[in-house]
């Protein structure tokens, strides 16, 4: 049987790695500091997780299921009723582990994470296709991957957004703000989706 305070260690331990990660990095981080910043001895991270690398992984782990429950109160069609503006809940859900998030993706880590959100995007991008007039051109994989990579560019230049802004894009304050301005890019393209293909289609052949 578990032991109730084992769980209360094992998460404080978590979140202080998430700290110490996203203040050093990976490689520079220490199981002795991630020990330092939990209050705990070095024994109890080894006894938990075993290596910096395992205790990577538990972190990882953590951001993918808060990411599965975020996409849970997403409605598939996008046409429910949301029980939260989904830009507040994702950033009271991941905002206390966002320097681990950046300096992970900085770093070139995260790739679980990144993976399932590419993942979740395939499938509501398949299910979407499905009610398209015009046949998708490029593959749902693709598709998926680049919108994951735009989606998590807004947290890693959260700080150069807010300055052209004029607030801080991830502040609570922003949070109607910046659904609002996404909600506008998505659904009022700069160019029409002919447009954009006779555009393309005017291009020379490649290696020309």
């Amino acid at each position: 049987m578990t032991d109730p305070d084992d769980l209360t260690a094992r998460a404080r331990i978590r979140d202080a790695a998430m700290r110490h990660f996203g203040e050093h990095g990976f490689e520079r981080a220490t199981i002795r500091g991630i020990a330092a910043e939990a209050g705990v001895s070095l024994g109890l991270v080894r006894h938990h997780f075993g290596s910096k690398q395992a205790l990577r992984e538990v972190c990882d782990a953590h951001l993918i299921k808060l990411l599965r429950q975020l996409d849970d109160q997403v409605p598939a069609d996008y046409a429910g009723d949301m029980p939260a503006n989904p830009v507040a809940a994702a950033r009271i859900a991941v905002g206390p582990y966002r320097d681990y998030l950046v300096r992970a993706l900085v770093d070139g880590g995260v790739a679980p994470l990144f993976d399932e959100m590419v993942e979740l995007g395939v499938r509501r991008l398949v299910a979407a296709d499905r009610q398209r007039p015009d046949p998708p051109t490029v593959d749902p994989q693709v598709r998926a991957a680049i919108g994951t990579a735009m989606a998590l560019s807004i947290t890693v230049l959260h700080q150069h957004i807010s300055r052209a802004a004029g607030i801080d894009i991830l502040s609570p304050e922003s949070d109607n703000l910046l659904a609002r301005a996404l909600i506008d890019l998505h659904s009022h393209p700069l160019l029409t989706l002919d447009e954009a293909q006779a555009a393309l289609d005017r291009l020379p052949p490649e290696g020309n």
